[in-house]
């Protein structure tokens, strides 16, 4: 169902790619939009290691909301800020890609909780990830992607 990688020598070890999904804090969710456009939107994510699933945090209301009720596939790349080798200009960067379906969350205490894990990628400041979900916590949709589908790859930009 899901193509194999045409440059296999670039592909990365699925470790790797586990570990670029937890270290980088956004990506770029892509759904099938408007009269099947599609549509891509940057957001921050929490990759959960417990269940292998990414979670999202968002308003209830949107584009974005309005597309992933309607259909429930969705891609969600991610890539790091690259690096290069002694004595070479060209950047090195590793992406991955996800594929998968969205499953809205709806248990309160869950929404909360991966709250907080996605925001400790920004701040350890509990006091202030508290006040966030207190204020904010009763107007937030939180939505999984549950993987059907990865891959990554190491490109040289050269």
């Amino acid at each position: 169902m899901f193509r194999e990688m045409v440059r296999k020598k670039q592909q990365l070890p699925e470790t790797e790619c586990i570990e670029i999904l937890k270290r980088e804090k956004r990506g770029v969710l892509s759904l099938l939009g408007d009269d099947d456009y599609p549509y891509g939107i940057p957001l921050n994510h929490y990759y959960n290691e417990a269940d292998g699933r990414l979670y999202f945090h968002s308003g209830k209301k949107g584009h974005k909301i309005d597309a992933l009720r309607r259909h429930e596939k969705a891609s969600f790349c991610v890539y790091d800020e690259g690096f290069r080798r002694d004595g070479e200009w060209a950047l090195n960067i590793r992406s991955v890609i996800v594929f998968g379906r969205i499953e809205i969350i709806s248990d309160t205490e869950t929404v909360y909780e991966i709250s907080r894990q996605l925001s400790r990628k920004f701040t350890q400041d509990e006091k202030y990830i508290e006040d966030e979900i207190w204020k904010s916590g009763p107007g937030t949709l939180m939505f999984a992607l549950i993987p059907e589908h990865m891959t990554g790859k190491l490109v040289n930009e050269s």
